[in-house]
């Protein structure tokens, strides 16, 4: 009889790319992916550890699955991913029900880890070097089938000092360009229609094998594959945004005009304690160029508010840069105080509720834009990629090329004729409302 597994996939999408190969791995050496955890000889729960809030995230997920060994609904659980690597021996230790824990080096090995679990019972713990983690290799979608993510490359060497992704993931290790695009050719060939180019420093791909910056035409060779009909940029940094990328976002049909740029803060002292170059007067440069460059282009941004030492003054420049800036799309989030970080020990850390208040304000902030960027649409056409259809409210579910899946709004339209998921239809919006457009495919 086959064994069964359940799986469940927390945090960015690179950690999902990393439980799609585990789970092919699986399948191939002919375990069972159930859609239903009850039953499951064993649960693979691949964590994130980021911030506080994905590390909390990642321990109730777990407590649950123990939960609901213990009630024997399930068999052996199985902690992989970021949490896994970052808090080794803690996590056996404070949780001893968990069977095995997983360094993200040892996704390779998950068959026989897994063999030799539900053949003998004993716990495990297992920690080969990060470097080891696959970069190759077969991939079961856990994305609605049109669209998919393609990782690039591997960990980060920008050694941000509230950030831990380093220390987790290892340096940053770019993917040869022929493995990129046997991957992009095989999702292609599997009728994925969009990518989502993503790494922890997109920008930066092929800086470590090519010496110089390789992503553009890295983006211009996938865009000549057959099938493929948007691409879309995640996580490039502004100081590695080169004239040659807007050149290639701006001619080269099949890049979407939408690109993600964590910025992180405005004011330059702020960004030289987190060890991020730059400043307002130099990201609104940016910004002004790449509009210039590219007119209609959708600009996504992360911010982070209450970083240690952040006075009103400093928050002020971050609010009057945001207003200035007119983002498309943004998130302001409260700074996480990360152990083995170095801007832990920075002096000047501030209250937490502090932090969320200062967050608070930039995001509705934001919202008035973002609402302004809605209205704008109103009486346009836009490209839409179909997402499902809602029966709730009698209408279809899509994407405009403006919306990355997950983090951006929807578009809501009615057809008059019957659509399929990933079918990319031009839909004339009419109206707006709670932060989604509403509107009716052009035939």
């Amino acid at each position: 009889m086959r064994k069964k597994i359940g799986f469940i996939s927390l945090g960015c999408p690179k950690n999902q790319i990393d439980g799609e190969r585990m789970l092919a791995s699986l399948t191939a050496a002919g375990y069972e992916l159930c859609e239903d955890i009850d039953g499951a000889d064993a649960v693979l729960v691949n964590t994130c550890a980021f911030i506080e809030d994905a590390k909390k995230e990642a321990i109730e997920s777990i407590l649950d699955m123990v939960s609901m060994k213990e009630d024997g609904m399930i068999g052996k659980v199985v902690v992989t991913g970021c949490l896994a690597e970052r808090y080794r021996q803690e996590i056996m230790k404070e949780i001893p029900e968990v069977d095995a824990v997983c360094g993200l080096g040892a996704n390779g090995d998950v068959v026989r880890i897994l063999d030799e679990l539900l053949a003998t019972g004993e716990k495990t713990e297992i920690f080969p070097k990060k470097t080891e983690l696959p970069e190759n290799g077969d991939r079961i979608l856990t994305t609605p089938s049109h669209y998919a993510y393609l990782k690039i490359a591997e960990g980060c060497s920008n050694g941000c000092s509230y950030c831990v992704i380093p220390r987790i993931r290892g340096p940053f290790r770019s993917r040869p360009k022929e493995d990129v695009l046997a991957e992009a050719e095989t999702l292609a060939a599997q009728g994925v229609k969009e990518l989502i180019v993503v790494a922890q420093d997109t920008g930066r791909y092929g800086e470590d094998l090519y010496g110089t910056y390789s992503l553009a035409p890295l983006l211009k060779r996938i865009a000549d594959i057959d099938g493929i009909e948007w691409i879309r940029l995640l996580y490039c940094y502004p100081e590695r945004i080169t004239d040659e990328l807007l050149d290639a976002i701006a001619y080269t049909p099949k890049i979407l005009h939408y690109i993600d740029i964590p910025f992180q803060h405005a004011d330059p002292e702020i960004l030289r304690q987190m060890g991020r170059p730059g400043g307002a007067e130099e990201y609104l440069a940016l910004l002004k160029k790449i509009r210039a460059k590219i007119p209609d282009v959708t600009i996504r941004t992360s911010l982070i508010a209450g970083f240690p030492g952040e006075t009103e003054e400093q928050f002020t420049a971050l609010s009057e840069f945001v207003k200035a800036a007119r983002f498309d799309r943004m998130g302001c989030f409260p700074y996480s105080r990360e152990e083995g970080t170095l801007a832990y020990g920075l002096p000047g850390q501030l209250d937490e509720q502090t932090k969320l208040d200062r967050a608070e304000i930039i995001n509705e902030q934001q919202g008035i834009v973002t609402e302004k960027v809605g209205a704008d649409k109103i009486g346009t056409t836009q490209r839409v990629i179909v997402e499902g259809y809602d029966g709730y409210s009698d209408s279809y579910v899509g994407r405009s090329g403006a919306d990355a899946p997950e983090i951006d709004r929807e578009v809501k339209f009615t057809a008059k004729k019957e659509l399929n998921e990933g079918d990319i239809v031009d839909v004339y919006i009419f109206d707006e409302t709670d932060g989604d457009l509403i509107g009716v495919v052009k035939f």
